[in-house]
């Protein structure tokens, strides 16, 4: 069995050194890696950068993150994950990473992801450039999600997580106003995660959401963002053959 601990959205500022530490340090107890689901900091600069690299650096168990729209917020997304990378943090985006756990190779698929809804309430690739491309990069972050998934496939991982900041599917966002769902997620992350296949899909962003979901396929889908779970993460266990 392997523990996937999980969280996001911890949003942390100049002045949150050390709130998450303490958690942290007792992961080797509780869990085989940690996965952050995005929204590391408030801003997205590189001092908050920093602070979540202490955070995190030097922990007992691997640590897979992906950004979130807080961390692009000062356009410097790729400074914040090289700081992030420099703490031995593996940040994903369109990409896959295997994850020795107790002799058991588990792959994590991540990607950001990005809004435009779920179906029957969902934003068209049509009209205006701007709402095309609004689309076309919906569907350019489920397209990397699901490659990365084919992928640890193909090198023979069995136990695959897929893992983003905005969300696959509805129903984790139960409690949030639905004029937002579409800011929230898109249903193209959950048929990326459908057709290629995964164990578990972690996602943050819906503060006032839920935490259980499924997919249409079966997948079990869970919101970490940490004002649902109200701690310094939560734990999912992966049945292994």
């Amino acid at each position: 069995m392997i523990r996937v601990a999980a969280v996001g959205d911890i949003h942390m500022g100049l002045e949150s050194q050390g709130v998450l530490r303490p958690a942290f340090e007792t992961l080797h107890d509780c869990a085989d890696l940690l996965l952050l689901a995005g929204d590391l900091t408030r801003h997205g600069t590189p001092e908050e950068a920093r602070v979540v690299a202490q955070e995190v650096r030097d922990l007992p168990v691997p640590v897979v993150a992906v950004l979130g729209n807080h961390d692009h917020h000062d356009e410097q997304p790729e400074k914040v994950a090289a700081l992030l990378e420099d703490a031995g943090v593996r940040v994903l985006e369109g990409e896959g990473t295997i994850v020795e756990c107790g002799g058991t190779r588990v792959g994590v698929a991540g990607t950001k992801g990005f809004g435009g809804g779920f179906v029957g309430r969902s934003a068209g690739e049509f009209g205006e450039p701007l709402m095309k491309e609004f689309v076309r990069y919906s569907r350019r972050c489920a397209d990397g999600l699901r490659t990365a998934l084919e992928g640890l496939e193909r090198q023979g991982c069995g136990t695959r997580v897929a893992l983003t900041h905005f969300s696959p599917v509805a129903d984790t966002l139960a409690g949030e106003p639905p004029e937002i769902y579409p800011f929230l997620g898109s249903y193209l992350l959950a048929e990326a995660i459908d057709t290629a296949g995964a164990d578990l899909s972690v996602h943050g962003h819906a503060h006032a959401g839920t935490e259980h979901g499924m997919t249409a396929g079966g997948v079990r889908v869970r919101n970490v963002a940490q004002p649902v779970i109200r701690r310094a993460f939560n734990v999912y266990h992966l049945h292994t053959d």
